[in-house]
Protein backbone atom coordinates (compact mmCIF):
# COMPACT_ATOMS: atom_id res chain seq x y z
CA UNK A 1 0.00 0.00 0.00
CA UNK A 2 1.20 3.65 -0.33
CA UNK A 3 1.90 5.28 2.26
CA UNK A 4 -1.39 7.68 3.33
CA UNK A 5 -1.32 11.48 4.84
CA UNK A 6 -3.29 12.85 7.81
CA UNK A 7 -4.02 16.45 7.36
CA UNK A 8 -4.78 18.90 10.29
CA UNK A 9 -6.54 21.86 10.47
CA UNK A 10 -9.25 24.00 11.87
CA UNK A 11 -13.08 23.51 11.68
CA UNK A 12 -14.19 26.52 10.51
CA UNK A 13 -15.57 28.00 6.58
CA UNK A 14 -11.88 29.52 6.20
CA UNK A 15 -9.65 26.43 6.54
CA UNK A 16 -12.18 24.67 4.59
CA UNK A 17 -11.91 26.89 1.64
CA UNK A 18 -8.23 26.43 1.77
CA UNK A 19 -8.49 22.51 1.32
CA UNK A 20 -8.59 22.64 -2.20
CA UNK A 21 -5.76 24.26 -2.47
CA UNK A 22 -3.56 21.93 -0.27
CA UNK A 23 -4.42 18.95 -2.53
CA UNK A 24 -7.21 18.68 -5.26
CA UNK A 25 -8.16 15.11 -4.00
CA UNK A 26 -10.07 17.13 -1.27
CA UNK A 27 -12.42 18.33 -4.02
CA UNK A 28 -12.76 15.02 -5.58
CA UNK A 29 -11.18 11.65 -4.17
CA UNK A 30 -12.79 8.90 -1.72
CA UNK A 31 -11.58 10.24 2.08
CA UNK A 32 -11.85 9.29 6.09
CA UNK A 33 -11.86 12.40 8.24
CA UNK A 34 -12.46 12.91 12.00
CA UNK A 35 -14.01 16.06 13.62
CA UNK A 36 -12.73 16.72 17.30
CA UNK A 37 -13.93 19.44 19.55
CA UNK A 38 -10.08 19.87 20.70
CA UNK A 39 -11.43 18.81 24.15
CA UNK A 40 -11.29 15.11 23.97
CA UNK A 41 -15.13 15.11 24.82
CA UNK A 42 -17.10 14.51 21.28
CA UNK A 43 -16.28 13.48 18.63
CA UNK A 44 -17.45 12.13 14.63
CA UNK A 45 -16.26 9.92 12.21
CA UNK A 46 -17.08 10.47 8.25
CA UNK A 47 -16.12 9.15 4.30
CA UNK A 48 -16.58 11.19 2.04
CA UNK A 49 -15.34 11.59 -1.85
CA UNK A 50 -15.92 15.59 -2.07
CA UNK A 51 -13.69 16.95 1.24
CA UNK A 52 -15.07 20.64 0.63
CA UNK A 53 -18.57 20.13 0.26
CA UNK A 54 -19.05 17.89 2.68
CA UNK A 55 -17.32 19.96 5.63
CA UNK A 56 -19.45 23.16 4.57
CA UNK A 57 -22.67 20.60 5.35
CA UNK A 58 -20.89 19.97 8.64
CA UNK A 59 -20.77 23.81 9.70
CA UNK A 60 -24.32 24.48 8.85
CA UNK A 61 -25.17 21.17 11.35
CA UNK A 62 -25.90 22.65 14.85
CA UNK A 63 -24.84 18.97 16.08
CA UNK A 64 -21.38 19.89 14.85
CA UNK A 65 -21.44 23.05 16.08
CA UNK A 66 -19.19 22.28 18.96
CA UNK A 67 -16.54 20.70 17.18
CA UNK A 68 -13.25 22.66 16.32
CA UNK A 69 -10.59 20.19 14.69
CA UNK A 70 -10.50 18.49 11.18
CA UNK A 71 -8.37 15.29 10.49
CA UNK A 72 -8.53 14.06 6.85
CA UNK A 73 -7.00 10.64 6.35
CA UNK A 74 -5.81 10.51 2.22
CA UNK A 75 -4.51 7.95 0.29
CA UNK A 76 -3.88 6.90 -3.48
CA UNK A 77 -5.34 3.74 -3.11
CA UNK A 78 -8.53 4.65 -1.30
CA UNK A 79 -12.10 4.00 -2.74
CA UNK A 80 -15.03 3.53 -1.64
CA UNK A 81 -15.26 0.46 -0.05
CA UNK A 82 -12.49 0.94 2.00
CA UNK A 83 -13.36 4.42 3.24
CA UNK A 84 -16.63 2.87 4.62
CA UNK A 85 -14.38 -0.09 6.22
CA UNK A 86 -11.80 2.21 7.69
CA UNK A 87 -15.04 4.95 9.05
CA UNK A 88 -16.70 1.91 10.93
CA UNK A 89 -13.25 0.77 12.41
CA UNK A 90 -12.56 3.86 13.70
CA UNK A 91 -16.06 4.38 15.35
CA UNK A 92 -15.95 1.00 16.81
CA UNK A 93 -12.33 2.13 17.93
CA UNK A 94 -13.32 4.99 19.30
CA UNK A 95 -16.55 3.99 21.05
CA UNK A 96 -14.36 1.43 22.83
CA UNK A 97 -11.01 3.70 23.94
CA UNK A 98 -13.99 5.58 25.90
CA UNK A 99 -11.87 9.16 25.74
CA UNK A 100 -14.68 10.71 23.24
CA UNK A 101 -17.99 10.15 23.40
CA UNK A 102 -18.89 9.23 19.48
CA UNK A 103 -21.59 11.56 18.01
CA UNK A 104 -22.74 8.97 14.76
CA UNK A 105 -24.98 6.76 14.40
CA UNK A 106 -24.89 2.94 14.66
CA UNK A 107 -26.81 2.56 11.09
CA UNK A 108 -23.85 2.96 9.23
CA UNK A 109 -21.59 0.30 10.44
CA UNK A 110 -20.33 -1.80 8.05
CA UNK A 111 -18.10 -5.47 7.21
CA UNK A 112 -18.43 -5.96 3.56
CA UNK A 113 -15.84 -7.47 1.75
CA UNK A 114 -14.05 -6.25 -1.19
CA UNK A 115 -11.27 -6.40 -3.53
CA UNK A 116 -8.15 -6.82 -0.79
CA UNK A 117 -9.61 -6.21 2.48
CA UNK A 118 -7.07 -7.89 3.83
CA UNK A 119 -4.65 -5.67 2.76
CA UNK A 120 -6.29 -2.40 3.58
CA UNK A 121 -7.08 -3.74 7.26
CA UNK A 122 -3.18 -3.61 7.89
CA UNK A 123 -2.90 -0.13 7.12
CA UNK A 124 -5.82 0.59 9.10
CA UNK A 125 -3.84 -0.07 11.98
CA UNK A 126 -0.98 1.89 10.76
CA UNK A 127 -3.62 4.95 10.46
CA UNK A 128 -4.81 4.09 13.97
CA UNK A 129 -1.23 4.39 15.05
CA UNK A 130 -0.73 8.02 13.64
CA UNK A 131 -3.88 9.27 14.77
CA UNK A 132 -3.02 7.65 18.10
CA UNK A 133 0.13 9.75 18.55
CA UNK A 134 -2.23 12.70 17.64
CA UNK A 135 -4.27 12.60 20.96
CA UNK A 136 -6.67 10.74 19.21
CA UNK A 137 -6.77 7.42 21.21
CA UNK A 138 -5.48 6.57 24.90
CA UNK A 139 -5.01 3.20 24.12
CA UNK A 140 -3.78 0.04 21.72
CA UNK A 141 -6.05 -1.53 19.70
CA UNK A 142 -6.04 -4.82 21.96
CA UNK A 143 -6.72 -3.26 24.97
CA UNK A 144 -9.39 -1.69 23.09
CA UNK A 145 -10.91 -4.48 22.09
CA UNK A 146 -10.53 -6.51 25.07
CA UNK A 147 -12.55 -4.16 26.90
CA UNK A 148 -16.76 -3.97 27.61
CA UNK A 149 -16.62 -0.18 26.64
CA UNK A 150 -16.05 -2.26 22.66
CA UNK A 151 -17.57 -6.01 23.37
CA UNK A 152 -20.60 -4.15 24.08
CA UNK A 153 -20.71 -1.02 22.54
CA UNK A 154 -23.74 -0.24 19.74
CA UNK A 155 -21.16 0.44 17.09
CA UNK A 156 -21.23 -3.16 15.99
CA UNK A 157 -21.06 -4.59 11.76
CA UNK A 158 -23.92 -6.60 12.57
CA UNK A 159 -24.14 -10.43 10.39
CA UNK A 160 -26.30 -11.33 7.75
CA UNK A 161 -28.67 -13.10 10.19
CA UNK A 162 -28.42 -10.62 12.57
CA UNK A 163 -29.36 -6.99 9.88
CA UNK A 164 -32.34 -9.28 8.78
CA UNK A 165 -33.69 -9.81 12.22
CA UNK A 166 -33.20 -6.19 13.38
CA UNK A 167 -34.62 -4.49 10.59
CA UNK A 168 -37.95 -7.31 10.34
CA UNK A 169 -38.14 -6.63 14.22
CA UNK A 170 -38.31 -2.51 13.46
CA UNK A 171 -40.45 -2.69 10.95
CA UNK A 172 -42.90 -4.76 12.42
CA UNK A 173 -42.53 -2.23 15.39
CA UNK A 174 -43.40 0.42 13.39
CA UNK A 175 -46.44 -0.86 11.54
CA UNK A 176 -47.87 -2.19 15.61
CA UNK A 177 -47.02 1.97 16.83
CA UNK A 178 -49.17 2.96 13.89
CA UNK A 179 -52.18 0.71 14.78
CA UNK A 180 -51.68 1.04 18.51
CA UNK A 181 -51.23 -3.00 18.96
CA UNK A 182 -48.82 -4.31 20.92
CA UNK A 183 -46.50 -7.46 20.40
CA UNK A 184 -43.83 -9.26 21.79
CA UNK A 185 -40.89 -10.76 19.72
CA UNK A 186 -38.18 -13.29 20.49
CA UNK A 187 -34.57 -13.37 19.79
CA UNK A 188 -33.33 -17.68 19.84
CA UNK A 189 -29.35 -17.99 19.84
CA UNK A 190 -26.90 -20.15 21.36
CA UNK A 191 -23.76 -18.50 23.38
CA UNK A 192 -21.82 -16.11 20.90
CA UNK A 193 -25.01 -15.42 18.61
CA UNK A 194 -25.11 -11.84 19.87
CA UNK A 195 -28.44 -11.77 21.57
CA UNK A 196 -27.56 -8.82 23.57
CA UNK A 197 -25.37 -6.77 20.90
CA UNK A 198 -28.89 -7.25 18.66
CA UNK A 199 -30.41 -5.73 21.87
CA UNK A 200 -28.38 -2.31 22.30
CA UNK A 201 -27.66 -1.98 18.73
CA UNK A 202 -31.77 -1.30 18.58
CA UNK A 203 -32.12 0.82 21.48
CA UNK A 204 -29.40 3.20 19.38
CA UNK A 205 -30.97 2.91 16.45
CA UNK A 206 -34.31 3.52 17.96
CA UNK A 207 -32.64 6.52 19.41
CA UNK A 208 -30.95 8.09 16.27
CA UNK A 209 -34.50 7.61 14.44
CA UNK A 210 -36.53 9.53 17.49
CA UNK A 211 -33.51 11.94 17.34
CA UNK A 212 -31.91 12.64 14.20
CA UNK A 213 -32.49 16.07 13.00
CA UNK A 214 -30.09 16.00 9.86
CA UNK A 215 -30.47 13.24 7.21
CA UNK A 216 -26.45 14.07 6.01
CA UNK A 217 -25.70 12.25 8.55
CA UNK A 218 -27.64 8.72 7.49
CA UNK A 219 -25.48 6.04 6.01
CA UNK A 220 -27.83 6.05 2.68
CA UNK A 221 -26.88 2.81 1.57
CA UNK A 222 -27.46 1.26 4.92
CA UNK A 223 -30.07 -1.31 5.07
CA UNK A 224 -31.60 0.68 7.67
CA UNK A 225 -31.43 3.73 5.89
CA UNK A 226 -35.29 4.37 4.87
CA UNK A 227 -36.42 3.97 8.70
CA UNK A 228 -35.00 7.29 8.82
CA UNK A 229 -38.01 8.94 8.34
CA UNK A 230 -40.60 11.57 9.85
CA UNK A 231 -43.47 9.43 10.26
CA UNK A 232 -41.16 7.13 12.24
CA UNK A 233 -39.86 9.59 14.13
CA UNK A 234 -43.13 10.97 15.23
CA UNK A 235 -44.22 7.61 16.60
CA UNK A 236 -41.26 7.67 18.67
CA UNK A 237 -42.04 10.60 20.37
CA UNK A 238 -41.97 10.17 24.37
CA UNK A 239 -41.02 6.54 23.41
CA UNK A 240 -39.44 5.21 26.51
CA UNK A 241 -37.69 2.04 26.51
CA UNK A 242 -35.39 0.12 28.46
CA UNK A 243 -32.84 -2.66 28.19
CA UNK A 244 -33.60 -5.41 31.38
CA UNK A 245 -30.70 -7.28 32.13
CA UNK A 246 -31.01 -9.64 35.09
CA UNK A 247 -27.14 -10.33 35.55
CA UNK A 248 -25.98 -7.79 37.82
CA UNK A 249 -22.22 -7.60 36.97
CA UNK A 250 -23.15 -7.77 32.93
CA UNK A 251 -25.90 -4.57 34.03
CA UNK A 252 -23.20 -2.62 35.52
CA UNK A 253 -20.98 -3.09 32.25
CA UNK A 254 -23.30 -2.33 30.19
CA UNK A 255 -24.35 1.33 31.55
CA UNK A 256 -21.02 2.14 31.90
CA UNK A 257 -21.50 1.64 27.83
CA UNK A 258 -24.36 3.90 27.98
CA UNK A 259 -23.00 6.59 29.84
CA UNK A 260 -20.76 6.85 26.55
CA UNK A 261 -23.41 6.73 24.04
CA UNK A 262 -24.92 9.76 22.56
CA UNK A 263 -28.96 9.49 22.91
CA UNK A 264 -28.69 6.32 25.94
CA UNK A 265 -28.14 6.60 28.89
CA UNK A 266 -27.66 4.47 32.11
CA UNK A 267 -31.04 4.87 33.77
CA UNK A 268 -32.12 2.72 30.54
CA UNK A 269 -30.85 -0.25 32.15
CA UNK A 270 -32.80 -1.89 34.74
CA UNK A 271 -33.19 -4.69 36.73
CA UNK A 272 -36.09 -6.89 37.09
CA UNK A 273 -36.56 -5.26 40.05
CA UNK A 274 -36.08 -1.67 39.17
CA UNK A 275 -38.98 -2.70 36.50
CA UNK A 276 -41.46 -3.84 38.73
CA UNK A 277 -40.66 -1.39 41.74
CA UNK A 278 -40.21 1.77 39.07
CA UNK A 279 -42.79 4.19 38.14
CA UNK A 280 -44.68 4.52 34.61
CA UNK A 281 -44.90 1.70 31.78
CA UNK A 282 -42.60 1.24 28.85
CA UNK A 283 -42.79 1.47 25.25
CA UNK A 284 -40.45 -1.47 24.73
CA UNK A 285 -38.37 -3.49 26.88
CA UNK A 286 -35.89 -5.13 25.70
CA UNK A 287 -35.14 -8.39 28.11
CA UNK A 288 -31.60 -9.83 27.93
CA UNK A 289 -31.15 -13.38 28.82
CA UNK A 290 -34.45 -13.90 29.65
CA UNK A 291 -34.34 -17.58 30.81
CA UNK A 292 -32.22 -15.81 33.74
CA UNK A 293 -35.60 -14.08 35.00
CA UNK A 294 -37.26 -15.55 38.16
CA UNK A 295 -40.07 -17.49 38.75
CA UNK A 296 -41.55 -16.84 42.24
CA UNK A 297 -39.64 -18.32 44.79
CA UNK A 298 -36.84 -18.05 47.65
CA UNK A 299 -34.86 -14.72 46.96
CA UNK A 300 -31.58 -13.81 47.65
CA UNK A 301 -32.71 -11.41 51.28
CA UNK A 302 -36.29 -10.86 52.82
CA UNK A 303 -36.46 -7.69 51.25
CA UNK A 304 -36.30 -8.74 47.76
CA UNK A 305 -39.30 -12.12 48.95
CA UNK A 306 -41.19 -8.98 50.02
CA UNK A 307 -40.15 -6.89 46.92
CA UNK A 308 -42.21 -10.08 44.99
CA UNK A 309 -45.09 -9.60 46.57
CA UNK A 310 -45.33 -6.22 46.54
CA UNK A 311 -44.67 -5.81 42.84
CA UNK A 312 -47.44 -8.99 42.28
CA UNK A 313 -49.88 -7.01 44.27
CA UNK A 314 -49.40 -3.57 42.69
CA UNK A 315 -49.35 -5.43 39.05
CA UNK A 316 -51.84 -7.95 39.32
CA UNK A 317 -54.10 -6.81 42.49
CA UNK A 318 -52.89 -9.93 44.44
CA UNK A 319 -49.84 -11.92 45.22
CA UNK A 320 -50.27 -14.79 42.49
CA UNK A 321 -47.45 -17.22 42.89
CA UNK A 322 -47.75 -18.47 39.73
CA UNK A 323 -46.94 -14.76 38.34
CA UNK A 324 -43.31 -14.19 37.16
CA UNK A 325 -40.64 -11.45 36.50
CA UNK A 326 -41.61 -12.21 32.84
CA UNK A 327 -45.21 -11.69 33.55
CA UNK A 328 -43.94 -7.93 35.24
CA UNK A 329 -42.77 -6.93 31.64
CA UNK A 330 -45.34 -7.77 29.62
CA UNK A 331 -47.73 -5.75 32.50
CA UNK A 332 -45.48 -3.08 32.39
CA UNK A 333 -44.59 -2.18 28.42
CA UNK A 334 -46.97 -2.03 25.96
CA UNK A 335 -44.06 -4.01 23.43
CA UNK A 336 -41.07 -6.64 24.38
CA UNK A 337 -38.14 -8.29 22.60
CA UNK A 338 -36.78 -11.49 24.63
CA UNK A 339 -33.55 -12.84 23.82
CA UNK A 340 -33.43 -16.31 24.91
CA UNK A 341 -31.53 -19.55 25.25
CA UNK A 342 -33.04 -22.09 27.28
CA UNK A 343 -29.87 -24.18 27.91
CA UNK A 344 -28.29 -21.44 29.54
CA UNK A 345 -30.79 -21.49 32.75
CA UNK A 346 -28.70 -22.21 35.46
CA UNK A 347 -30.73 -22.20 38.85
CA UNK A 348 -33.63 -23.72 39.83
CA UNK A 349 -35.36 -20.27 40.57
CA UNK A 350 -34.76 -19.31 36.49
CA UNK A 351 -38.14 -19.32 34.05
CA UNK A 352 -39.15 -22.77 33.92
CA UNK A 353 -38.62 -24.24 30.35
CA UNK A 354 -42.22 -24.66 29.64
CA UNK A 355 -42.42 -20.92 29.77
CA UNK A 356 -39.98 -20.38 27.79
CA UNK A 357 -41.29 -22.54 24.92
CA UNK A 358 -44.62 -21.49 25.19
CA UNK A 359 -42.68 -18.12 24.14
CA UNK A 360 -40.92 -19.70 21.16
CA UNK A 361 -43.61 -21.40 20.00
CA UNK A 362 -46.40 -18.44 20.01
CA UNK A 363 -43.81 -16.16 18.60
CA UNK A 364 -42.89 -19.02 15.79
CA UNK A 365 -47.42 -18.41 15.31
CA UNK A 366 -47.03 -15.04 14.63
CA UNK A 367 -43.67 -14.82 13.16
CA UNK A 368 -41.65 -12.80 15.44
CA UNK A 369 -39.70 -15.93 16.68
CA UNK A 370 -35.54 -14.57 14.95
CA UNK A 371 -32.74 -18.17 15.30
CA UNK A 372 -29.32 -16.29 15.34
CA UNK A 373 -26.71 -19.35 14.22
CA UNK A 374 -23.95 -16.90 13.26
CA UNK A 375 -21.63 -17.65 15.60
CA UNK A 376 -19.67 -14.32 17.02
CA UNK A 377 -17.24 -15.14 19.76
CA UNK A 378 -16.16 -18.74 19.57
CA UNK A 379 -13.59 -18.72 16.63
CA UNK A 380 -14.16 -22.74 16.32
CA UNK A 381 -18.17 -21.97 15.19
CA UNK A 382 -21.46 -23.16 15.93
CA UNK A 383 -19.94 -26.93 15.49
CA UNK A 384 -18.07 -26.26 19.23
CA UNK A 385 -20.90 -25.13 20.89
CA UNK A 386 -22.68 -27.98 19.54
CA UNK A 387 -20.34 -30.67 20.22
CA UNK A 388 -19.55 -28.82 23.78
CA UNK A 389 -23.54 -29.44 24.48
CA UNK A 390 -23.61 -33.09 23.33
CA UNK A 391 -20.17 -33.87 25.35
CA UNK A 392 -22.03 -32.56 28.51
CA UNK A 393 -25.23 -34.59 27.53
CA UNK A 394 -22.86 -38.28 27.13
CA UNK A 395 -23.66 -37.89 23.43
CA UNK A 396 -20.42 -36.83 21.87
CA UNK A 397 -18.64 -39.08 19.40
CA UNK A 398 -14.33 -38.80 19.15
CA UNK A 399 -15.16 -40.38 15.77
CA UNK A 400 -17.18 -37.84 14.91
CA UNK A 401 -15.87 -34.79 16.29
CA UNK A 402 -15.48 -32.11 14.18
CA UNK A 403 -12.66 -30.12 12.66
CA UNK A 404 -12.23 -27.26 15.32
CA UNK A 405 -9.56 -25.07 13.01
CA UNK A 406 -7.06 -23.58 14.55
CA UNK A 407 -9.55 -23.05 17.69
CA UNK A 408 -6.74 -23.65 20.99
CA UNK A 409 -8.87 -26.33 22.77
CA UNK A 410 -6.54 -28.54 25.33
CA UNK A 411 -7.17 -30.61 27.91
CA UNK A 412 -5.32 -30.53 30.79
CA UNK A 413 -4.63 -33.43 33.63
CA UNK A 414 -2.98 -30.89 36.00
CA UNK A 415 -4.51 -27.45 37.46
CA UNK A 416 -1.05 -25.45 37.71
CA UNK A 417 -0.27 -26.72 34.34
CA UNK A 418 -3.59 -25.24 33.06
CA UNK A 419 -2.99 -22.04 35.22
CA UNK A 420 1.02 -21.59 33.73
CA UNK A 421 -0.91 -21.51 30.65
CA UNK A 422 -4.00 -19.02 31.25
CA UNK A 423 -1.01 -16.62 32.19
CA UNK A 424 0.79 -17.20 29.26
CA UNK A 425 -2.40 -16.74 26.94
CA UNK A 426 -2.65 -13.22 29.24
CA UNK A 427 0.67 -12.20 29.15
CA UNK A 428 0.16 -12.38 25.64
CA UNK A 429 -3.75 -11.74 24.26
CA UNK A 430 -4.91 -10.71 27.29
CA UNK A 431 -8.26 -11.58 28.78
CA UNK A 432 -7.84 -15.47 29.65
CA UNK A 433 -9.01 -16.44 32.97
CA UNK A 434 -9.65 -19.42 35.35
CA UNK A 435 -13.33 -20.19 35.95
CA UNK A 436 -14.86 -23.05 37.27
CA UNK A 437 -18.31 -25.07 38.49
CA UNK A 438 -19.30 -24.01 41.77
CA UNK A 439 -18.41 -26.88 43.95
CA UNK A 440 -16.70 -25.69 46.41
CA UNK A 441 -17.65 -23.41 49.42
CA UNK A 442 -16.48 -19.56 49.21
CA UNK A 443 -14.95 -19.64 52.17
CA UNK A 444 -12.76 -16.48 51.16
CA UNK A 445 -16.12 -14.16 50.86
CA UNK A 446 -15.80 -13.87 54.54
CA UNK A 447 -12.34 -14.88 54.86
CA UNK A 448 -9.64 -13.13 52.61
CA UNK A 449 -6.54 -15.00 53.75
CA UNK A 450 -8.58 -18.51 53.21
CA UNK A 451 -8.08 -20.53 49.85
CA UNK A 452 -11.66 -21.52 48.58
CA UNK A 453 -10.48 -24.42 46.01
CA UNK A 454 -7.28 -26.88 46.68
CA UNK A 455 -6.17 -29.21 43.38
CA UNK A 456 -2.94 -30.85 42.62
CA UNK A 457 -1.41 -28.69 45.13
CA UNK A 458 -2.65 -25.27 44.17
CA UNK A 459 -4.83 -23.10 45.98
CA UNK A 460 -7.40 -20.90 44.60
CA UNK A 461 -9.91 -18.30 45.52
CA UNK A 462 -13.27 -17.52 44.00
CA UNK A 463 -13.63 -14.43 42.55
CA UNK A 464 -13.22 -11.61 45.14
CA UNK A 465 -15.83 -9.35 43.28
CA UNK A 466 -19.63 -9.91 41.99
CA UNK A 467 -19.52 -7.16 39.62
CA UNK A 468 -17.13 -6.63 36.57
CA UNK A 469 -14.73 -8.76 38.11
CA UNK A 470 -13.24 -9.53 34.35
CA UNK A 471 -11.97 -6.41 34.45
CA UNK A 472 -10.91 -6.26 38.30
CA UNK A 473 -7.18 -6.01 38.61
CA UNK A 474 -6.68 -9.35 40.96
CA UNK A 475 -9.08 -11.30 38.29
CA UNK A 476 -6.28 -12.93 36.68
CA UNK A 477 -5.18 -14.97 39.83
CA UNK A 478 -8.55 -15.73 40.85
CA UNK A 479 -11.44 -18.16 39.95
CA UNK A 480 -14.63 -16.85 38.40
CA UNK A 481 -18.01 -18.78 38.85
CA UNK A 482 -20.89 -19.15 36.13
CA UNK A 483 -22.36 -15.57 37.91
CA UNK A 484 -19.31 -13.11 36.87
CA UNK A 485 -18.79 -14.46 33.51
CA UNK A 486 -22.35 -15.29 31.70
CA UNK A 487 -22.49 -12.99 29.19
CA UNK A 488 -19.09 -12.03 28.70
CA UNK A 489 -16.70 -12.69 26.39
CA UNK A 490 -12.88 -14.12 27.21
CA UNK A 491 -9.98 -14.68 24.81
CA UNK A 492 -8.95 -17.59 26.85
CA UNK A 493 -11.25 -19.73 29.36
CA UNK A 494 -9.70 -22.41 31.30
CA UNK A 495 -12.42 -24.30 32.45
CA UNK A 496 -12.58 -26.11 36.20
CA UNK A 497 -14.81 -28.93 35.66
CA UNK A 498 -16.16 -29.42 39.27
CA UNK A 499 -17.10 -33.07 41.56
CA UNK A 500 -20.05 -31.68 41.09
CA UNK A 501 -20.28 -33.43 37.49
CA UNK A 502 -19.64 -37.16 37.10
CA UNK A 503 -19.44 -40.23 34.83
CA UNK A 504 -20.89 -43.96 35.23
CA UNK A 505 -18.69 -45.65 32.70
CA UNK A 506 -20.97 -48.58 33.10
CA UNK A 507 -24.27 -46.30 31.89
CA UNK A 508 -22.27 -43.69 29.87
CA UNK A 509 -24.33 -41.68 31.66
CA UNK A 510 -23.35 -37.72 32.84
CA UNK A 511 -24.52 -37.66 36.80
CA UNK A 512 -24.99 -35.22 39.82
CA UNK A 513 -23.15 -35.39 43.00
CA UNK A 514 -25.53 -33.36 44.79
CA UNK A 515 -23.41 -33.14 47.97
CA UNK A 516 -20.39 -31.35 45.75
CA UNK A 517 -22.60 -28.25 44.74
CA UNK A 518 -22.62 -25.58 47.06
CA UNK A 519 -24.70 -22.78 45.23
CA UNK A 520 -26.89 -22.71 47.73
CA UNK A 521 -29.69 -21.15 45.74
CA UNK A 522 -29.08 -23.37 42.81
CA UNK A 523 -30.39 -26.36 44.30
CA UNK A 524 -33.05 -25.05 47.11
CA UNK A 525 -36.56 -26.35 46.30
CA UNK A 526 -39.13 -24.35 46.01
CA UNK A 527 -42.06 -24.74 48.83
CA UNK A 528 -43.85 -21.94 47.07
CA UNK A 529 -44.67 -23.68 43.90
CA UNK A 530 -44.51 -27.12 45.63
CA UNK A 531 -41.73 -27.94 43.92
CA UNK A 532 -39.05 -30.84 44.90
CA UNK A 533 -36.13 -30.79 42.36
CA UNK A 534 -34.59 -33.89 41.87
CA UNK A 535 -31.24 -35.13 40.87
CA UNK A 536 -31.98 -34.82 36.54
CA UNK A 537 -33.82 -31.49 37.73
CA UNK A 538 -30.23 -29.96 39.06
CA UNK A 539 -28.31 -32.53 36.58
CA UNK A 540 -29.43 -29.89 33.51
CA UNK A 541 -28.99 -26.93 35.59
CA UNK A 542 -25.45 -27.91 36.17
CA UNK A 543 -24.89 -29.24 31.90
CA UNK A 544 -25.97 -25.77 31.33
CA UNK A 545 -23.48 -24.17 34.01
CA UNK A 546 -20.73 -25.74 32.42
CA UNK A 547 -22.06 -25.48 29.07
CA UNK A 548 -22.02 -21.38 29.36
CA UNK A 549 -18.60 -22.03 30.68
CA UNK A 550 -17.09 -23.73 27.85
CA UNK A 551 -18.31 -21.39 25.74
CA UNK A 552 -16.41 -18.12 27.22
CA UNK A 553 -13.36 -18.58 25.13
CA UNK A 554 -13.53 -16.72 21.90
CA UNK A 555 -9.48 -18.01 20.68
CA UNK A 556 -9.12 -20.91 23.08
CA UNK A 557 -10.75 -23.09 25.87
CA UNK A 558 -8.57 -25.36 28.58
CA UNK A 559 -10.75 -27.92 30.17
CA UNK A 560 -9.81 -30.23 33.75
CA UNK A 561 -11.81 -32.18 34.85
CA UNK A 562 -12.01 -33.10 38.80
CA UNK A 563 -13.85 -36.37 38.40
CA UNK A 564 -11.63 -39.35 37.14
CA UNK A 565 -13.83 -41.03 35.13
CA UNK A 566 -15.64 -38.21 34.00
CA UNK A 567 -11.86 -36.95 32.84
CA UNK A 568 -11.53 -40.26 31.00
CA UNK A 569 -14.70 -39.32 28.76
CA UNK A 570 -13.54 -36.13 28.02
CA UNK A 571 -10.15 -36.65 27.31
CA UNK A 572 -11.79 -39.63 24.97
CA UNK A 573 -14.04 -37.71 23.07
CA UNK A 574 -11.75 -34.59 22.60
CA UNK A 575 -9.07 -37.12 21.39
CA UNK A 576 -6.49 -35.45 24.02
CA UNK A 577 -3.83 -38.02 25.27
CA UNK A 578 -3.32 -37.66 29.17
CA UNK A 579 -0.23 -38.20 31.28
CA UNK A 580 -0.89 -41.48 33.79
CA UNK A 581 -2.57 -39.92 36.98
CA UNK A 582 -4.04 -41.51 40.39
CA UNK A 583 -7.66 -41.38 41.31
CA UNK A 584 -7.92 -37.84 43.18
CA UNK A 585 -10.92 -38.07 45.85
CA UNK A 586 -12.33 -34.64 46.65
CA UNK A 587 -13.67 -33.89 50.02
CA UNK A 588 -14.79 -30.46 50.71
CA UNK A 589 -11.73 -27.79 49.85
CA UNK A 590 -9.17 -29.86 49.29
CA UNK A 591 -8.10 -32.73 46.45
CA UNK A 592 -6.00 -35.49 47.76
CA UNK A 593 -4.36 -38.15 45.85
CA UNK A 594 -4.70 -41.82 46.62
CA UNK A 595 -2.80 -44.66 45.50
Amino acid sequence: MTPFSVEKLGFDARAIAGLARIDKRFSNWPVVYVLDDGAQSSVYVGETVNTVARMRQHLASPSKSGLSTIRVVIDDTFNKSACLDLESHLIRWLAGDGRFTVLNGNEGIIDAAYYDRDLYRESFRDIFEQLRTEGIFDRSIPEIENGDLFKLSPFKALTPDQAIAVEDILEGLFVDLAADIGSTAVIQGQPGTGKTIIGIFLLKLLADIRDYDDLDDVQLDSIFSELFVPEHRALLDGFRMGLVVPQQSLRESIRRVFKKTPKLHPSMVLSPWDVGLGDGDYDLLIVDETHRLNRRANQSSGMRNLDYQRINEKLFGADDHAKTQLDWMKAKSRHQLLLVDREQSVRPADLPDSVLRRELEVAEAQHRRYPLTTQMRVRAGTDYVDFIRQMLRGEADANARPDFGEYDLRFFDDVGAMRRAIFAQDASRGLARLVAGYAWDWVSKKDADAYDIVLDGVSLRWNSKDTDWISSPGSLQEVGSIHTVQGYDLNYAGVIIGPDLRFDPSSGQLLLDRDSYRDKKGSENNPRLGIAFTDDDLLQYIRNIYGVLLTRGMLGTFIYVCDPDLRAYVASVLGATTARISPTSVSGGRTERTS
